[in-house]
């Protein structure tokens, strides 16, 4: 497949969705327990592992199947993973890659049960780069556990997700936290194939886990904004701290599976742009569609059900390939 998309908000051409079969969470390693379970400080509040209810799977790939049918009545050509079992799961490719015009660079995974769910998605790309990713225990501060001040990665490697990221054309925001550390920016920025893209570092506002929960790109100048960590613009940094800004209304909460919960209600804002004037949002969410309303951008309401359960919604279950500006 020729990639081609440069930032989160072009007219939408084709997309990857994910798919929750054979979802599971992993054996429990010094990966998993500080990046994804450092604000437990219980072992026994830990979530089993083994493979997610399998309510949670239907109704999740239900949920997917009516994003696809969706996206293919606005000419959005779709393409799914490979449907085999990882050691985590399918559901997110946004989490595994980072497109950056023409070539898809595959994100050296935070947590180790996830350094090759890549290889469900390779098969897309024509141009690809490999991050070099180290799965030693050194990479984790087990130290992070129960203190939100102390980031679940060391900076001995480079470590981050690919859901750490997102791109406004030539200026990358990558946010510094459980699953990204600087080291990771430094890293990719020498390694992206264009000069000219600039790899822009946000820290300190929020630990766990990805920006797409805490910023969304709208469109060229404008951004929605999560209140509860973004205080004020001032804090992003140039060429961000000077956009217009939304600052999304408090969310309607979901929910989760019991014992299954994976993201904040703030995944709300976890959206997904068709292009411009169009963006996808999770159904309940009506409050933030007035507010974009505002701006003249129409929200397409969808079920997304266990968006907190799996740790995902429109953003994180969808890798878009080509994008048209």
């Amino acid at each position: 497949m020729k990639l081609n998309s440069h930032n989160e908000w072009d007219s939408l051409k084709k997309v990857i969705v994910g798919d929750a079969t054979f979802a599971r969470i992993p054996e429990m390693d010094k990966s998993l327990r500080t990046v994804n379970y450092s604000n437990i400080t219980s072992d026994r509040l830990l979530p089993n592992s083994g493979l997610y209810p399998l309510q949670v799977v239907e109704e999740a790939n239900e949920d997917l199947e009516r994003l696809v049918e969706e996206l293919t009545k606005l000419g959005i050509e779709v393409s799914r993973p490979i449907n085999k079992p990882t050691k985590y799961y399918n559901y997110c490719p946004r989490d595994l890659v980072t497109v950056i015009g023409s070539t898809a660079y595959v994100a050296p995974m935070s947590l180790q049960s996830r350094a090759d769910e890549y290889k469900n998605l390779e098969h897309f790309f024509d141009n690809m780069v490999l991050i070099p990713n180290s799965n030693s225990d050194d990479n984790y501060n087990i130290g992070s556990i129960g203190n939100k001040d102390i980031l679940a990665l060391t900076e001995i490697y480079p470590k981050f997700d690919a859901a750490n990221i997102i791109r406004a054309n030539d200026d990358l925001l990558y946010l510094v936290s459980n699953s990204g550390n600087k080291t990771g920016a430094q890293y990719l920025q020498q390694v992206i194939h264009n000069p000219k893209v600039k790899v822009h570092v946000v820290e300190g506002i929020y630990s766990y886990m990805h920006i797409d929960s805490t910023v969304a790109f709208l469109r060229e100048g404008l951004m929605l904004l999560n209140p509860a960590r973004i205080k004020d613009k001032s804090v992003l940094p140039a060429p961000f701290n000077t956009w217009d800004a939304i600052y999304a209304p408090e969310p309607v909460d979901i929910g989760y599976y019991p014992g299954y919960c994976n993201a904040s209600p703030w995944v709300s804002i976890n959206l997904l742009s068709v292009n411009p004037n169009l963006v996808i949002l999770e159904e309940h969410q009506v409050n933030l569609a007035k507010e974009l309303d505002k701006y003249n951008i129409e929200s397409l309401m969808l079920p997304m059900r266990h968006a907190r359960t799996l740790g995902g919604c429109f953003h994180c279950v969808t890798l878009d390939t080509v994008r048209i500006g």
